[in-house]
């Protein structure tokens, strides 16, 4: 039976370790690491190689955000970690080209929907596949409300997106300095 769990926290909280080891004990060397992070600047190269780094050699890697669900019906692997959605969004929300001062609420509505679906779809082929997922997102809503409109757009839409994965999610943990916490 399949396991979906949800490792949250801030940035450098310890998350994707402890997602890490969450892989490793629920698929050892049967595991695909869905790294969604997409090079932009030498510091992001860098966060990069450091989690590469981490990763066991007996790992597969599928560099992307888009198709995932296809990922996971294809993969042999028995255990897919997802990293992160965090960045799954900030990639979905720049993919097309967006005046984010003058999008409509309308519009933003659309996009949370299609964020959320896709998600969903996400979860739903693992559980289908007789997949484990463990989805690593960043706690966004503990800290000051963004002072700029795609600050806050961005800001809600993680918020339902970790709200929704949090409620499909057969575990959830929070990572503070290092330290996980089991919420579910």
């Amino acid at each position: 039976m399949s396991k979906i769990i949800l490792v949250t926290g801030g940035s450098r909280s310890g998350k994707s370790v402890l997602a890490e080891e969450k892989a490793f004990e629920y698929g050892e060397g049967s595991v695909i690491y869905l790294a969604t992070a997409i090079p932009t600047d030498d510091d992001m190269k860098e966060r990069i190689r450091l989690h590469q780094e981490r990763r066991d050699s007996r790992w597969d890697t599928h560099e992307g955000f888009k198709d995932l669900p296809e990922v996971l019906k294809t993969t042999e692997k028995s255990t897919a970690l997802l990293d992160c959605i965090t960045v799954f969004i900030t990639n979905f929300l720049f993919d097309e080209e967006r005046d984010f001062d003058q999008i409509s609420k309308e519009e933003i509505a659309a996009l949370q929907e299609q964020i959320i679906a896709e998600l969903k779809r996400i979860v739903s082929t693992a559980k289908d596949n007789d997949k484990n997922l463990i989805i690593v997102t960043n706690e966004v809503g503990m800290s000051l409300v963004p002072s700029y409109r795609l600050g806050r757009i961005f800001s809600d839409i993680n918020g339902k997106a970790n709200e929704i994965l949090a409620k499909m999610a057969d575990e959830v943990y929070f990572s503070v300095c290092g330290i996980p916490m089991k919420l579910k």
